[in-house]
This record gives C-alpha cells, sequence and structure tokens, in this order.
C-alpha cells in the first residue's frame, strides 16, 4: 500500500531539496562497501590487537575473513535506570552470536546523563551536546575497522539520537538498536504532577514530593511517561532499526532477553557474508524518516525530537526541516493519549495495542511508507505485530489485536483524540519556534499577554516565590539557546505556570531554551531562532511589550513596530558563569559551533 498523496508530495520535496547531499553520501556508502568486509584490510598486528582478549574459538574464527563479528555500542551505566539493564546485554550477544556462528565484540562505551537527575542544575547545560560527545564516543568505538555489524545498546534523550548519527555515519555496517524497555508502572503520573504543584505552592513538603518522586521512578527500566527517551523507542521501531515488536518489553524478563538474543542473530544475518545485507546507510532514507515524523505526531512525542530528527537526517545527507515536520502535523491524526498527553503511560500503551497497532493503523490510512527496508527485511507491515514469548523460549509473533484494548490511550485512524499531530511550527517578528500543543486544551492555544522577561528559570520561580506573577502574562525566558548555554531543558517551569493556569490567569512561555519531552499543558514557544545571543529578536523584548502567541494560527508576534523593536539594543546578561563548572568549560567549542535549532543545534554543522 502507497502512502497518501500529501504525504508523498511532502517525502518528495525532501527527496529532492536532499538530492546532491544524499548522493554524496551514498557514494562515500558504497566505497566503504566495495572495501568488502574490513578485517582484510588489518595487517596481521592490527588483527592481533584487535582479537589479544578473546577466546581461543573467537580468535580462530576472526583470523578469517567468513565469520561475521558484531561490534557492540553500549551507554550501559548503573546510575541511570534506564541503561543499568544494558549490564548482562553483552553477554546475552555474544552467547547468541557465539551459538550462530560468529562473534561479538564490546567495541566501546558512550557516556548517557540522565536529564532527571540534571534538570535545573548546571549539568543540565552540558546535555543536548552530549548527543554530539556520544556520536563522536561510538565513532572511536567503530573506527577499529574489526566489524561487519554494530549493535547498538541505548535508550534515554540524547543517547539514541547520538547513536543514530554514529550509525548512519558508519552507513556501510548494518545496524539494530536494542532497547531495555520501560520500568513497570508505579505512583500514576497526574498525582506526582498533583505533588510537584502543591510542594511548588509550599502545600507540601520536601519529604512528601521525595516519596512521590521515588514511587514514580522506582526500579530498572524507562521512565513511564512519553517523554523523549520513550518517543526514542517508538521511533526506532517505525523507522526499522528495532525488530518488531521490541520497545517497551520490560527489562529482566524472559521476553526482553529473547528479543535481544534475536537481535544478535538478526545482526549476523544482515552483514555483507551473508543473503540479506542491509546496510543501515541505504536502508534509512528520506521515506524512513517521514515515517518517523509521522510516528512522533501520531503519538504525541517529545518536542526535542524537532532538533534531534533534524541533526539524525544530516548524517544522512538528508535535510529534514521545521517546515516538513509542521506540515506533516497537519495531516496526522493524534492516536495515542499517554502522559503528559493523557493519563496512561508507556505499558498502558503497550498494553493497548502499542507499536504493533498503532504502525497497522497508520499503514492502512496510508500516513506511513510501507515500501521501507529494515533490519527484519522489506516492507514495515511485519512490524503490525505483539510479540510474546514462545513454548521454546524464543520470540513469537501475533498480529496487532483488531480493537484497541483503551480506546482512551490508543485509538483507530477513523475516531482519532485530534486530527492533527501535536508539533508544529510558529512564525512571526519573533523568528520561528515550534510549539507542542495535543496536552494545550484548545482554549489555551491562543494568549495575548504583556511580557515578564527572565534570564533563567530560577529568576522566574523566584517572582512566582515573591508573589509577583498572579496575573496575565508571557514569560520570556531568554538566553537559553544553544550558543548562549548549551540549551538546557527548563523543565522547572512545568510546575509553576501550570499552577498559575490552574489560579485562571492566562499564561504562556516564549524562551529559545528547550522544555521537557514532558512538554504540557501550558502553552510553550520554545526553541525561538535565532536566540537572543545569535541576534534573535528575543534579545529585543521589554517587559510590558504584548505578544500573541496563536497556535492554531501558527503565528508568535510581539505587538511592536518593526522599527522600535530594530532599534532597540539587546540587554545581554552576564553570561560567565555558564561557562565553568560540572565540566561546562570543556563544551565552550561547542557552543561557538552550534548550528541554530531549527538547524539540529549540531557541532557538526548542517547536511551538504
Amino acid at each position: 500500500m502507497t502512502a497518501r498523496s500529501d504525504i508523498e508530495a511532502i517525502t518528495q520535496r525532501i527527496r529532492e531539496r536532499s538530492k546532491p547531499g544524499r548522493e554524496a553520501y551514498l557514494a562515500r556508502v558504497d566505497a566503504a562497501i566495495a572495501q568488502g568486509p574490513h578485517r582484510t584490510v588489518l595487517s596481521c598486528g592490527n588483527l592481533a590487537h584487535g582479537f589479544a582478549a578473546c577466546g581461543p574459538v573467537d580468535k580462530e574464527r576472526l583470523a578469517t575473513d567468513r565469520v561475521p563479528n558484531i561490534g557492540i555500542i553500549t551507554a550501559y551505566n548503573d546510575m541511570l535506570s534506564a541503561h543499568q539493564p544494558f549490564e548482562t546485554y553483552p553477554q546475552l550477544i555474544k552467547k547468541a552470536a557465539s551459538e550462530a556462528g560468529g562473534v561479538a565484540q564490546v567495541a566501546g562505551g558512550v557516556p548517557a546523563m540522565c536529564d532527571g537527575v540534571t534538570q535545573g542544575q548546571p549539568g543540565m547545560e552540558l546535555s543536548l551536546f552530549s548527543r554530539d560527545v556520544i556520536a563522536m564516543s561510538a565513532a572511536i568505538g567503530l573506527s577499529h575497522n574489526m566489524f561487519d555489524a554494530a549493535v547498538f545498546l541505548g535508550v534515554c534523550d540524547k543517547i539514541v539520537p547520538g547513536l543514530v548519527i554514529s550509525a548512519l555515519t558508519f552507513g556501510h555496517l548494518p545496524a539494530i538498536f536494542v532497547p531495555a524497555g520501560p520500568m513497570t508502572s508505579g505512583l500514576p503520573n497526574d498525582e506526582k504532577a498533583r505533588i510537584r504543584q502543591l510542594y511548588a505552592e509550599g502545600k507540601v513538603g520536601r519529604a512528601e514530593l521525595l516519596e512521590a518522586e521515588s514511587k514514580s521512578y522506582h526500579g530498572p527500566g524507562t521512565c513511564t511517561f512519553y517523554g523523549t527517551a520513550n518517543s526514542n523507542q517508538m521511533l526506532m521501531e517505525i523507522m526499522g532499526l528495532h525488530t518488531p515488536g521490541a520497545s517497551f518489553v520490560n527489562p529482566n524478563t524472559p521476553l526482553r532477553d529473547a528479543l535481544t538474543r534475536e537481535a544478535a542473530r538478526r545482526a549476523l544475518a544482515i552483514t555483507a557474508l551473508g543473503n540479506e545485507f542491509t546496510p543501515v546507510g541505504h536502508m534509512i532514507d528520506e521515506r524512513s524518516f517521514v515515517n518517523g515524523v509521522v510516528g512522533l505526531h501520531a503519538t504525541g512525542g517529545s518536542t526535542n525530537h524537532t532538533i534531534h530528527l533534524i541533526a539524525m537526517a544530516a548524517a544522512a545527507g538528508i535535510r529534514l526541516t521545521w517546515q516538513d515536520i509542521s506540515d506533516l502535523s497537519d495531516v496526522v491524526p493524534l492516536l495515542a493519549r499517554v502522559y503528559p498527553n493523557g493519563l496512561a503511560d508507556v505499558n498502558h500503551f503497550h498494553a493497548a495495542g502499542g507499536m504493533g497497532y498503532l504502525i497497522r493503523e497508520l499503514l492502512d490510512a496510508g500516513y506511513l511508507h510501507e515500501d521501507v527496508r529494515t533490519v527484519w527485511g522489506e516492507g514495515l507491515r511485519p512490524y503490525t505485530i505483539e510479540p510474546h514469548l514462545g513454548d521454546d523460549g524464543s520470540v513469537a509473533r501475533i498480529p496487532a489485536p483488531a480493537i484497541s484494548g483503551n480506546d482512551k490511550v490508543l485509538t483507530p485512524a477513523t475516531k482519532p483524540f485530534q486530527e492533527s499531530g501535536g508539533l508544529k511550527v510558529l512564525k512571526g517578528n519573533l523568528g520561528a519556534a515550534i510549539i507542542k500543543t495535543s496536552a494545550v486544551k484548545p482554549e489555551k492555544r491562543l494568549i495575548e499577554a504583556p511580557a515578564r522577561v527572565f534570564h533563567s528559570q530560577e529568576e522566574l520561580n523566584d517572582a512566582f516565590k515573591a508573589g509577583e506573577l498572579d496575573r496575565d502574562f508571557v514569560a520570556v525566558v531568554r538566553f537559553q539557546g544553544p550558543k548562549a548555554n548549551g540549551m538546557p531543558e527548563l523543565h522547572r517551569l512545568t510546575t509553576v505556570l501550570g499552577v498559575l493556569q490552574d489560579r485562571g490567569f492566562k499564561v504562556a512561555l516564549v524562551t529559545d531554551g528547550r522544555m521537557s519531552g514532558a512538554s504540557g499543558k501550558v502553552p510553550a514557544a520554545i526553541h525561538v531562532t535565532p536566540e537572543a545571543l545569535d541576534g534573535g529578536m528575543i534579545g529585543r523584548i521589554e517587559n510590558g511589550d504584548v505578544i500573541r502567541l496563536d497556535s492554531e494560527a501558527g503565528t508568535l508576534e510581539i505587538k511592536v513596530g518593526d522599527g522600535v523593536l530594530a532599534s532597540r539594543i539587546p540587554a545581554a546578561p552576564d553570561l560567565a558563569a555558564n561557562g565553568f563548572g560540572m565540566g561546562r568549560e570543556l563544551f565552550a567549542g561547542m557552543r561557538a559551533l552550534a548550528t541554530r535549532a531549527e538547524n539540529g543545534a549540531s557541532a557538526f554543522g548542517e547536511a551538504a
């Protein structure tokens, strides 16, 4: 089945725009493929170093060029709940590879930071650029040229985008992504949010807040709300980088382990040494990225991916734009309600039919390109399944349920929760911005109010505690872009602005920073570009200026004459303190090189 004409038209314009860069990229991939299995180019000394620590069987296998070798890139650490389960994965993968006649080696580790730990802390200013560090770290591991395929172990916010950038940079190799799955359900997300608001208002203490947070984030696995981490897993499956059904199976279960072993065997099967060679640089194309954006809209996914998807696509020579993402949002319906877009968590989503149900609904309605390549083979239809544990301990798959198990969580394409997706571009005399509307009530989507300017989220929170914000206003939080301080998430604003909205005030946020993947009920124009430090008009806003944010019309305007606005001299704060402490001094070069948010906020530059 082919995609609808409007989806195909957007895909075609991406294809045409990307043609020069994509052709150059594929030429590089093909040149690397032409060299054959890469251990042939290693000297005896090179090769001896590469397998010196292996056992006798693996040494014998690697001494020839007839046995495939998997390079494992792992984001394991045991502080992050989402990545702690990866501790046992290398041994599972090595054993499965050996039983299938191949070899697997841990090629390298990459850093994995948790935005949940660093929210509102200096370390958050390293968060966005950790994506590029992860891509470079993975590249170092794969640069040993010992591998016929790569398996990537990663889950959370910047980790998966960084690993995808690296995988596509090594596009001559097949690549499979292996998740760890979400933690089991804890305290409901709406109850957690309620306690947070009570704490912000001083109605409960730190002990009560910590108890609620600990009941929410309570064990191994991904946080269960639908933020960037779980949006990552949706993307990897709908783009065909996971094996079918792998995304949302809980860690430390027999099915999770079976999926991991299966991924290892599949990685061996798709190398150049077999009959199903699937280099990821050819496998992932413009259609794959459009499918990813469609999935993001249909599930109300993370705003962070309006940055990450552009940087990921650039690694494959593809020029994806905010306008592409916004235009797809206009035609793709919202089919999932997962917190913060609803009360359910990802376990409820999975139980209601999950990715198999979602992909089938989108395919049957023509919103996805079915004729893509995946790590599983030709076409996306094999992903319309539900995974189970077979009697022999392997993965068994049955068709996804015909009817949603909970139509308040997952709905058919014929009865969407709303006719358009949740991410949209805003444009006007303040520049361009992104807004997520899927959790914003329709009556809150247009705000016109005086500006109150801040240069940090701490300033805004202090004003709230002082009782200065009990009125209609648009909070302008600026000098938070990639060049200024690394573009941290401003998650601490979510609770405060939510409290003010609940008190009946009309409030909105305008910022050149990011919000969390849990962007919620308050209208927020984020990623404003150009950022204040890059000469953006957001740097010229003054207290009292009337700002109009209209997410339905797609506009962001300041009600000041263009001549007046242009004549103002931006009042930049002293940013020296943001350059030091918690490693921030090491990232000065990346801040200087960063592209604008609409171009991926990357230190690697833009697609050719």
